[in-house]
């Protein structure tokens, strides 16, 4: 599965993707998110509080309830603002 970070969630991971393997017990992007936690600090500290991320599968916008595979696209991003 690809994994996209923007803003400063990119900023606080240090990174704008990666590539991981996600067992079958990972079956939504709750499950993704509770497997990154497990990374470090920094996926704790980014992922403490969903309600300040958004998401997208396969650039669709999505929902944390959303069912994810192994060869999907998610993207982490902050809620975007108009100006």
């Amino acid at each position: 599965m690809k994994v996209l970070y923007f803003s400063w969630i990119k900023d606080k991971l240090g990174k704008s993707h990666e590539e991981i393997q996600v067992s079958d017990n990972v079956k939504t992007i709750n499950d993704l998110i509770t497997l990154l936690r497990q990374n470090n600090e920094n996926y704790k500290d980014v992922f403490k509080d969903t309600s300040s991320i958004k998401v997208s599968i396969n650039m669709e916008t999505a929902k944390f309830e959303d069912s994810i595979n192994d060869n999907d696209e998610v993207a982490f991003f902050p809620p975007m603002t108009g100006g």
